[in-house]
């Protein structure tokens, strides 16, 4: 990822927290799952674990993958909390992004916990995986 794209999130992250009126502090931060630094490092334009992006769209209140999309070239997707039903926060995600996002988050996990994996391997269960959640109404 070029510095750029890490600038553009940088600049994103700040002016979100901004707007959420969020302090950048410990309790924000555990209160997301992460922590101060990581956070910290995001709105410095600096690097994080890919598997952290998730934490930081949950503590600026986009929509999962938002942080991978600014990096991308893309812009996030707020979600409204005052839509959500019994703590969860429904997305502003088009319907079609849905597969394509469980995809890609289903993809990271299996990266980020088991070692031997083709390529295609971590494909077919990601697929399998969509289609099962699909089929349970999930997305």
């Amino acid at each position: 990822m070029a510095p750029s794209d890490l600038d553009r999130l940088a600049i994103a992250a700040r002016k979100r927290r901004r707007e959420l009126g969020l302090a950048l502090n410990d309790l924000n931060a555990k209160a997301g799952g992460t922590s101060k630094g990581t956070w910290q490092r995001v709105e410095k334009g600096e690097a994080i674990r890919e598997t952290n992006y998730v934490k930081i769209d949950g503590l600026l209140q986009w929509a999962p993958g938002s942080c991978i999309a600014i990096l991308e070239g893309g812009a996030p997707v707020p979600v409204d909390p005052s839509k959500a039903e019994r703590g969860t926060v429904v997305s502003e995600l088009p319907p079609e992004a849905h597969d394509a996002e469980a995809r890609g988050v289903i993809q990271l996990a299996v990266v980020a916990t088991t070692d031997g994996l083709t390529s295609e391997q971590i494909r077919a269960l990601s697929e399998r995986a969509v289609k099962d959640l699909r089929a349970a109404g999930l997305i």
